[in-house]
């Protein structure tokens, strides 16, 4: 178990690969932990350094009190960077992962050279909507939330499967206050103004069956950044990581080929 003493925060991450390698940072979703990217690390070329954490609130990382913003979720990663002595990385963000990483491109391009937002938008849903369901999680946890989270997560097919009870219990087993105050920093969050002013590579994904992030909304937010690509994955829901592991892998390598990381 790795841990990263930020001193007000303590970050739980893994890494894999070469130590030495060129980085690739993984950022999770809400209401999961960095065992969300369990299936893709190991498809990967292991020449790189393959570092993901559990962001504040989730996992195994500190849970300070709520609500956050999304300020304060990129601040942990430049910090946790840091921290690691990471410079010129690929950050990969999925769903809140990618808010972050939309975020942190902005404000330190010495970190990162690359981005891979995944399931993601510039701004996701409205402020009511996030409002709602904080609303349902402080009257009935976050298992009174979970079956529709499930629906939105994973295709049809996926939620037949025995797996799916692994997910749920990852969902509701994370910390309320946590979820909650996650809830709270997209709520607030429309990076569509800065994310326009990126000019980087940037790989796109998205999954067609995503009751979250839909695939229009993940091409639109694309077409924000000079330098980006979209890649619908078929059959997959919000976690195309999840589902379809191995086109996922197969289309992030190549990206990691092309920009010249690998």
């Amino acid at each position: 178990m790795q841990i990263c003493d930020l001193d007000d925060l303590k970050i739980h991450y893994r890494e894999d690969g070469d130590p030495n390698g060129a980085p690739v940072v993984f950022a999770n979703s809400l209401g999961t932990d960095l065992r969300l990217w369990d299936k893709v690390i190991p498809l990967l070329p292991q020449s790189l350094r393959l570092i993901r954490y559990d962001k504040r609130g989730h996992g195994l990382s500190s849970c300070p009190p709520g609500p956050y913003s999304m300020g304060s979720l990129v601040r942990d990663a430049e910090r946790f960077m840091d921290a690691l002595n990471v410079r010129d990385a690929v950050f990969a963000g999925i769903s809140i992962g990618g808010l972050i990483a939309q975020g942190l491109a902005v404000k330190r391009l010495d970190q990162i050279r690359a981005l891979v937002l995944s399931n993601t938008a510039a701004k996701i849903g409205t402020t009511e909507m996030w409002n709602q369901r904080i609303a349902l999680i402080r009257a009935g946890g976050i298992e009174s939330i979970a079956d529709p989270t499930m629906e939105r997560w994973f295709s049809k097919s996926f939620r037949a499967t025995a797996e799916l009870h692994g997910w749920r219990a990852m969902l509701t087993r994370q910390p309320v206050e946590g979820y909650m105050g996650c809830c709270a920093a997209i709520a607030g969050t429309d990076l569509i103004t800065p994310t326009s002013g990126l000019a980087l590579p940037t790989l796109a994904i998205a999954g067609s069956e995503d009751g979250s992030t839909p695939p229009d909304l993940v091409r639109e937010t694309a077409e924000l950044i000079k330098g980006s690509r979209f890649h619908l994955i078929r059959g997959a829901g919000h976690l195309p990581c999840v589902e379809k592991p191995e086109e996922y892998a197969r289309v992030l390598g190549n990206f990691l080929k092309e920009t010249g990381h690998v």
